[in-house]
């Protein structure tokens, strides 16, 4: 009966924490729980209770920031000067662009409403169909929750103790040049010959481009660099990126206005909100799971079935990939690590490789329809409508899935670059 009320409150449309909420007090109700509006309320902010979650805010302020003061047509113009001369340049100028906004965001969200209102007007004029150039940028954006700074890569954290934010960041870069390898590539051989005319530019614009270009992208430098050296927590480094993006937006670019920040601190304060109920709720129902043992039995009962990691992957990767049609990723994500992440110790599997390719897996989730947020922003942008978006993003769903199985079954790709540097 409890998974039957989360399920009809997710089908009916009640956002995700206040499903898990109304599941969790129907149960502690019915199974004779003394205190159980104040047990489940008591974890709830519990679950939300946390230094580290700090820096979600921090961060989402942070690409706020950035992007009010336009950073994201400097990336663009950068991206442009770089590669905008390859064939199918503009294409792949969304690619790499998404790349270089990852570091700035760490929001796939974000990449595709930023990049989105730039590019997809862009590439139409440059002759790509607009549905191509809009299902283009949502299957770029993708990549920036991978590489760092990374949002889920820090809830990520949160839910698995012990696993090292350092470690995780430095395990997603990999993957993340290897997603934007294979788009260009699928660009290549499918879509370089959208483009009707190249773009020129006289040297001297070039070279302003590139130096303007330069303080952007300084900010995930410092920012993962102060972290891998042990100088801040990654709170702190949010807290520093902060600062970093005022001091570009008031001072240097001039593009931030005093009178502009309480907007910019709302949009802030409301996506922020979103993300912390849903951690307290699923906070909540992950204490209740632990203390009726479910994680437990649940692991004795897979490993009864499954004997190696490479099905255990298999696995996985298939339930996910399910999921994420209808799950909003950092949900997903919240109610399912604490029940596969000790199965996956159990077998052997390193922890930080398997949290990559969690997220990356949840991450595709978000090109999928019918729950593919980045589907819906791209479309509320390029208006083409969601069947032409499905059927234009499906072979570049096909691309990352490929790239999510080399992620999977070579764990080099991921394990290296933390193992190369004592992580």
């Amino acid at each position: 009966m409890v998974y039957a009320i989360l399920l009809i409150a997710l089908v009916i449309g009640v956002p995700v924490a206040f499903a898990i909420l109304a599941a969790l007090f129907y149960f502690m109700g019915t199974a004779g729980f003394p205190y159980s509006l104040q047990g489940v309320t008591t974890q709830l902010f519990g679950g939300m209770n946390s230094f580290s979650l700090l820096a979600i805010p921090l961060f989402i302020l942070a690409g706020e920031l950035m992007n009010e003061s336009g950073i994201t047509m400097r990336i663009i113009a950068f991206s442009k000067v770089v590669i905008g001369r390859v064939k199918g340049g503009l294409a792949h100028v969304n690619i790499w662009a998404s790349v270089m906004f990852a570091g700035l965001s760490g929001s796939a969200v974000a990449d595709t409403s930023a990049l989105g209102r730039v590019f997809i007007p862009e590439m139409e004029k440059e002759g790509y169909p607009r549905d191509f150039a809009a299902a283009l940028t949502a299957a770029s954006s993708v990549i920036g929750p991978i590489i760092p700074p990374s949002i889920p890569v820090i809830i990520y954290a949160l839910i698995v103790s012990g696993v090292s934010v350092p470690a995780l960041f430095l395990a997603g870069v990999v993957p993340g040049i290897l997603l934007a390898l294979f788009l260009s590539l699928y660009v290549v051989l499918f879509a370089s010959h959208y483009q009707k005319r190249p773009v020129e530019m006289p040297r001297e614009q070039k070279v302003t481009i590139l130096i303007d270009g330069i303080i952007p992208l300084l900010m995930p430098v410092f920012v993962i660099g102060s972290i891998l050296l042990g100088v801040v927590t990654p709170t702190e480094a949010a807290a520093f990126a902060v600062a970093y993006a005022l001091v570009v937006g008031i001072f240097i670019f001039r593009k931030i206005h005093w009178r502009s920040l309480p907007a910019i601190f709302s949009r802030t304060m409301v996506d922020s909100a979103v993300i912390m109920i849903i951690i307290g709720a699923v906070g909540a129902a992950n204490w209740l799971l632990t203390y009726n043992r479910i994680p437990n039995l649940l692991t004795d009962w897979t490993l009864s079935f499954i004997s190696t990691p490479w099905t255990f992957l298999v696995a996985v990767i298939l339930l996910l990939l399910v999921v994420g049609l209808f799950l909003e990723g950092i949900a997903a994500m919240l109610v399912l690590v604490p029940i596969l992440h000790p199965i996956a110790v159990s077998l052997g599997i390193d922890p930080v490789h398997f949290g990559i390719v969690v997220i990356f897996n949840l991450m595709i989730g978000l090109i999928t329809p019918p729950m593919g947020l980045c589907l819906f922003v791209a479309d509320s942008i390029a208006n083409v409508g969601m069947m032409r978006m499905t059927r234009r993003i499906l072979p570049m769903f096909l691309v990352q899935v490929v790239v999510l199985l080399i992620v999977a079954f070579v764990p080099v790709v991921v394990t290296g670059l933390p193992h190369l540097l004592g992580l």
